[in-house]
């Protein structure tokens, strides 16, 4: 049973497109259901601040959901702020998910860490703590004990 936070979220996504020219963009899914999530990252240069965030996502309605949070949850603060936007973040901000569909909110995690990283390769710098991120989180997930 989803929450009435994720039916919303999915129903009326926020933040939905792309970002011409984006400032960083990352794209990871997941083999083993087939979802796909990319967010693309508008950042101030010089206060890292995130101006503005977009998704696209392909796939089920807690896919959906769970970009449209994470955007959400991102949008305005620093890159440091951003960076510590964990799965169980997400998950809390939507009032919970079935355990079946955990593994959306790690994929909208690991999208903004992709996110990053390409901001900080484009940039030239170095986002203490940011490690690189796996394009596909079927492989975390047989790590994570849910």
């Amino acid at each position: 049973m989803y929450s009435e936070k994720v039916m919303e979220h999915f129903s009326n996504p926020r933040n939905v497109g792309e970002i011409e020219n984006a400032s960083g963009v990352g794209t990871v899914g997941n083999a083993k259901c087939g979802d796909i999530m990319r967010i693309f990252l508008d950042i101030d240069s010089e206060t890292k601040i995130i101006r503005d965030v977009k998704f696209k996502t392909f796939g089920c309605g807690a896919a959906v959901a769970t970009s449209s949070m994470a955007t959400e949850l991102v949008k305005g603060k620093t890159i440091y702020e951003a960076l510590k936007v964990t799965n169980k973040a997400v998950m809390e901000a939507l009032d919970g998910l079935p355990p079946v569909k955990v593994h959306c909110s790690l994929l909208a995690e690991e999208a903004i860490h992709a996110a990053l990283w390409d901001y900080a390769e484009k940039s030239g710098i170095v986002i203490e703590g940011l490690s690189k991120p796996k394009n596909d989180i079927s492989e975390a997930e047989e790590e994570e004990d849910y």
